[in-house]
């Protein structure tokens, strides 16, 4: 028995998020779909994280175990021709019995896009946030460094979580600017649920004004969800990478 690590990148438009669901088409489904086609084997995939409905990843680590004697390298050429064109593999490779795609995770890294202009993009409707309002980037670079370094994020967690610990630490946090292509990048040791959409959202009320750059310390050590902005829409974010 073989315990095989997987990097895909997938587009989720189509899909109720990574995990598998009864009444739902995943990711996760169709990736087992597939690999049980190539192996013959009812295949169980661990993923690294749990994107929602319409979250992206370039960079998606997940681990299933196999008897399958097909070689790492061919796989992934064996997948693509099962997979939808939205799902790709990357690349594959043999890993320690006991590796585990979310445990092992040392931390990862996303990448929150925003449109900021008065119309929306109809190119860019599925992977970007539309942002209409005036942005001031400065102001929303100066609010990120209150959020780097290890704090308790309870104000950004979705309510109805179940965690208990909410202290993560957030390695870096940057806003950067090209035309009317706003990039919020973010990586940390991990992410309570929509933490970084709620982080994104905080920022974009930043940049307009609602909330102040002073405010986001209080707002952090209130630890309460109702002072924090908005949950920014899913299609703007990306897992970009996982760090193990």
């Amino acid at each position: 028995m073989r315990n095989l690590m997987l990097t895909i990148e997938y587009d989720g438009t189509n899909y109720h998020g990574w995990q598998r669901q009864d009444n739902a088409v995943t990711v996760q489904e169709m990736l087992e779909k597939s690999l049980k086609k190539i192996t013959k084997e009812d295949i169980t995939v661990t993923g690294c994280s749990r994107t929602d409905t319409g979250v992206h990843a370039l960079a998606f680590v997940c681990n299933f175990y196999t008897q399958s004697n097909i070689p790492v390298d061919k796989l992934p050429y064996a997948l693509n021709s099962i997979l939808p064109d939205d799902i790709v593999a990357l690349e594959c490779k043999e890993v320690p019995q006991e590796f585990h795609a979310r445990y092992w995770a040392k931390g990862k890294k996303y990448r929150y896009r925003v449109i900021n202009r008065a119309f929306p993009s109809a190119f860019e409707r599925n992977y970007a946030c539309h942002w209409p309002y005036p942005l001031d980037i400065n102001l929303m670079k100066a609010a990120a460094q209150f959020f780097i370094g290890e704090h308790d994020f309870k104000a950004f967690m979705a309510s109805g979580s179940s965690i208990k610990d909410t202290v993560r630490n957030i390695y870096s946090l940057t806003v950067e600017q090209k035309d009317n292509e706003v990039i919020i990048e973010i990586s940390g040791n991990g992410f309570l649920y929509n933490m970084v959409r709620i982080i994104s959202g905080t920022l974009l009320y930043v940049g307009n004004g609602k909330i102040s750059v002073e405010q986001i310390s209080d707002i952090i050590k209130a630890g309460d969800r109702r002072k924090a902005g908005i949950t920014a829409p899913p299609q703007g974010l990306f897992l970009v990478e996982v760090y193990y």
